[in-house]
């Protein structure tokens, strides 16, 4: 890391379940480490359906279960992200094919974008989408977020 910062971007089609749970577990992983300074963390989705919502009531109520609050507002990528954030994490293979599309109109773009699912020490890939879900999935969304943060902040640190 040299001492400079470092940049993540979560990202998962309309940035109100997924990712603000991902950018929020991360979140407190830094901060909980005394090392939030050393990083920019944002989440975003890959369409316009939900921006300017508040993130999804269960995900917030699974995350304050697990001690951890967000204040999040959803908004879309944008091709700053691209030249800005050192990765963009997203949860499905749709997320990615997207981001790969959006990167075709952005030119010496940074961003290494990857499956934050490539990750998960279980190999679980896929971040399932839970907002046709119940409680349960977003709770299994947490906890695969949680493996998945935890083994990128020891491969980037």
């Amino acid at each position: 890391m040299a001492g400079g910062q470092q940049s993540v971007l979560f990202v998962c089609l309309g940035n109100i379940c997924r990712s603000p749970i991902a950018e929020a577990i991360f979140r407190k992983q830094v901060t909980d480490r005394g090392i939030i300074s050393k990083w920019k963390i944002d989440s975003a989705a890959t369409s316009t359906y939900e921006i300017g919502n508040p993130a999804d009531e269960r995900g917030q109520r699974c995350l304050m279960k697990h001690g951890i609050s967000t204040n999040h507002i959803a908004r879309q990528v944008t091709k700053n992200d691209f030249l800005t954030f050192d990765y963009i994490l997203c949860m499905d293979e749709s997320n990615l094919r997207d981001l790969k599309r959006m990167t075709e109109k952005v030119k010496n773009y940074k961003s290494q974008i990857k499956l934050l699912g490539s990750f998960d020490p279980q190999h679980h890939l896929i971040i399932q989408d839970p907002y046709y879900g119940n409680e349960a999935a977003f709770e299994e969304v947490y906890q695969q977020c949680l493996r998945c943060c935890t083994a990128f902040l020891e491969a980037s640190t």
